[in-house]
């Protein structure tokens, strides 16, 4: 079976287990205090431009969401995300769970903009029962999204500066980030992103790392306690070295965005095999993940060889495929389902 459902079906590179082997037995401090986790917080805010973003290392997407909007909400806030952001539909109520609720905005493409915050704000404000209403509190937004759409430098420029007007802080899940910011409609680099939000994540998980992800806080106002959140919140690793040796090794010799490239070459090929065959698209993402429809007969033809996600269902007959692509794809396999692709 060749697998495609998701872009954390294998390791880690092959250059992040050969540092593991060479600093196994050295000692270091713990929770993340070490020299590894040093060197890689440097790497980041010199490449972010962002001398005085706080960096700190958590292990997975959900607990460094839960983590970093609980640092954020007062206990009757909320945060505001797209009906398809990943906080809403795909972390079976972590949000909830900590007291903070998900304000739903409900967008075709699952992207946020500037009028939809607006809108919200004005909502809030304009309603003289708001003490019984649960009040915004910050944006949610991922980069790429769940849809493998991205935003342009002036979409997430026009939505930064509406979230400043309205005190609202901008937090992007970055969970994707290499894959979005390598993509061909990109017009942003990592640097772009950091300045134009309060706090992201550059996810490591999903991207080239055994595991882990790299929270930079960029709002001096909102880094101070930040670590005791993770403690309390049981995200501080108390190996921590090994998410900064991962990281150190992501942003040495551009790495994390090489091989975030390679991920959408993959995807790229696959998308092309798709509509040279006349198959229509769901969303028209230049990122690592691809939607085309497809009739559900040839959807089980497909499944004899390969695994992939069924995103959801067009009618009876046809369905919606996800095909995710990762740093670690081979391109053989892609090769053989596009000659499947071929034959169908």
């Amino acid at each position: 079976m060749i697998r495609f459902e998701c872009d954390y079906l294998e390791g880690a590179c092959p250059e992040i287990i050969k540092k593991f082997e060479e600093t196994n037995l050295v000692q270091t401090q713990g929770y993340s205090e070490d020299e590894y986790c040093d060197l890689a917080r440097e790497k980041i805010k010199r490449i972010c431009k962002t001398p005085n973003a706080e960096v700190q290392f958590l292990v997975g997407g959900t607990q460094t969401n839960m983590t970093v909007i609980a640092s954020i909400l007062k206990p009757y806030q909320g945060v505001i995300s797209p009906e398809a952001g990943h906080i809403n539909v795909h972390e079976t109520g972590a949000i909830e769970s900590t007291g903070h609720k998900v304000l739903v905005i409900n967008t075709k493409d699952g992207k946020l903009r500037d009028i939809d915050i607006k809108e919200i704000y004005e909502r809030y404000y304009d309603d003289e029962n708001r003490q019984h209403v649960v009040q915004p509190g910050m944006v949610y937004i991922s980069y790429p999204t769940e849809n493998g759409l991205i935003y342009s430098k002036e979409e997430l420029q026009n939505l930064y500066k509406t979230c400043k007007e309205c005190k609202l802080p901008l937090y992007i899940d970055g969970a994707r980030l290499g894959y979005g910011l390598m993509s061909e409609k990109s017009d942003m680099d990592i640097s772009d992103i950091a300045r134009n939000c309060d706090v992201f994540y550059i996810g490591g998980t999903k991207v080239g790392a055994l595991f882990g992800e790299a929270v930079v806080i960029t709002n001096e106002n909102l880094q101070e306690n930040f670590r005791y959140y993770m403690k309390q919140g049981g995200a501080m690793l108390a190996k921590g070295r090994l998410l900064g040796i991962q990281f150190d090794v992501l942003f040495e010799n551009n790495l994390y965005f090489d091989i975030s490239k390679h991920a959408i070459n993959m995807a790229m090929k696959i998308k092309k095999a798709f509509t040279d065959k006349g198959y229509q698209f769901l969303f028209d993402s230049y990122t690592n993940q691809q939607f085309p429809i497809i009739s559900n007969k040839e959807l089980k033809k497909l499944s004899d060889k390969y695994s992939f996600s069924l995103w959801e269902k067009v009618d009876e007959n046809n369905s919606v495929a996800r095909f995710c692509t990762s740093w670690a794809t081979k391109e053989e396999n892609v090769n053989k389902l596009i000659k499947d692709i071929k034959e169908l």
